[in-house]
């Protein structure tokens, strides 16, 4: 038994290598950062960001109960850099140089973008075509029943349902903070007369609040596809009994180099052609039609193009699968940096100032409730998994956006949904702020 043992522990790997090679590489890296040799360029900073991520990920593996049913690796590595992060372990200059790499530098919309590519170009036409079309109403279910579970949330605090759903349900359901809670706020400011920060510094406050409950309740459905594999697929796609995606898996090439690289190229040649989108041509057209520019989020471009070049089949298939292989390996092995990252923009103290009011407690968790039901409900008649829709129309909605939707996609062990997801923060985000203005307008 002993000898067994030995071997065992012989053969332990720690993020793909020995053990042993994982816990020296971890310790000469934090000495570094200790005693402020390591530099805050890209390369320092992405060995920082393994180190710290790299032993909390495999301690929430191994934590019972925590790795069963709250978030294991993945929800640990997020947690636990908030945690360093708000007891100055991590010295500040390198928590800003994780946070700059992680936003300015962009490296979280590296991640994003080889995941939409991967994904999208991973399905088969029938289905791509089926799915997308059948999202929105989910959405769309998702966020009516938000709101009708907000409401009765509400009635037990004496709120009206008119500051329930444009106070609590529009900023959670909004894709986030840049793309919600601020043109809401200023919204709000436009319509009410009062100061636009009454209304962001309460949003903030309850999407703090509910961010935690989204990647906590994204765990719990994951555990629950793992228990009732019926309810769910295999996390590429929504839709159910979809033979057309069976056989596609079951053709698949396997990618070489040059298609892997092709794969990356494309990925990247999509984001910009996104950005061309967005930025110049739709605002330089809407504005000859209708005399006003029309901005859409350039991800949102991003993934109809992708969209469009997955369903005419133009892409060759070695290339589709070499974006797929690209997207597994950031999926597989760099989530746990994209959650170091989004773990030092987390602020502690703002989440123990939110939770200082129980109907602040109570409301948002009703909300995000309320949203996995609706959208699970909607999806299933539509011809999708319930689990699935749930985690991207449902949960994917109600988070801070792009962060959330990799922390959200991440505990769920679905990041191979991220089109998806992208669509709810970007789209689904438009859309509650074409309903937020009709909500000021007759409720405020």
């Amino acid at each position: 038994m002993d000898e067994k043992r030995i071997n065992a522990a012989k053969g332990l790997k720690l993020f793909g290598a020995p053990w042993y090679i994982t816990i020296v590489a971890c310790i000469v890296v934090w000495g570094a950062m200790f005693t402020g040799v390591l530099g805050t360029d890209m390369s320092s900073t992405m060995a920082l960001m393994l180190a710290i991520g790299v032993p909390l990920y495999e301690i929430g593996k191994r934590i019972p109960i925590w790795n069963s049913y709250i978030g294991g690796g993945i929800l640990l590595a997020f947690l636990g850099t908030a945690v360093l992060t708000h007891f100055a372990v991590i010295p500040d200059k390198y928590v800003k140089s994780i946070d700059v790499f992680t936003g300015k530098t962009g490296f979280l919309t590296v991640f994003i973008v080889i995941l939409i590519t991967g994904s999208v170009l991973s399905l088969d036409r029938h289905t791509l075509l089926k799915s997308f079309v059948g999202y929105f109403p989910a959405i769309l279910g998702g966020v009516a029943a938000a709101m009708i579970c907000g409401i009765i949330a509400g009635l037990f605090f004496n709120i009206s349902p008119y500051r329930i759903i444009t106070h609590y349900v529009l900023p959670i359901m909004g894709g986030g903070n840049g793309g919600g809670a601020v043109p809401l706020s200023q919204m709000y400011e436009s319509v009410t007369g009062r100061s636009k920060d009454e209304y962001y510094n309460f949003a903030v406050i309850i999407l703090t609040i509910v961010n935690i409950y989204a990647i906590l309740t994204a765990a719990f459905l994951n555990k629950l596809g793992n228990y009732k594999k019926s309810l769910t697929g295999d996390k590429f796609t929504l839709l159910r009994n979809d033979k057309a995606a069976v056989k596609e898996k079951k053709e698949e090439i396997v990618p070489s180099l040059a298609d892997i690289a092709g794969g990356f190229l494309l990925s990247f040649t999509a984001y910009a052609a996104g950005l061309l989108l967005s930025k110049y041509i739709l605002p330089l057209v809407t504005t000859a039609l209708f005399g006003k520019a029309v901005k859409i989020h350039a991800l949102a471009c991003m993934i109809l193009l992708v969209v469009i070049l997955a369903a005419t089949g133009v892409v060759p298939e070695g290339v589709r699968m070499g974006a797929k292989r690209i997207q597994n390996f950031f999926s597989g092995s760099m989530t746990l940096v994209i959650m170091v990252g989004v773990g030092v923009d987390m602020s502690i103290d703002e989440l123990i100032n939110a939770v200082t009011s129980l109907s602040n407690i109570v409301i948002p968790l009703f909300i995000v409730i309320g949203a996995i039901i609706g959208s699970a409900v909607v999806g299933y008649f539509v011809g999708f998994y319930p689990i699935d829709t749930a985690v991207t129309a449902g949960l994917c909605m109600a988070n801070r956006g792009g962060s959330g939707d990799l922390a959200v996609l991440g505990a769920a062990e679905r990041m191979g949904l991220m089109a998806y997801a992208q669509l709810s923060s970007r789209l689904g985000g438009a859309i509650i702020l074409i309903i937020g203005s009709i909500c000021f307008a007759f409720m405020l």
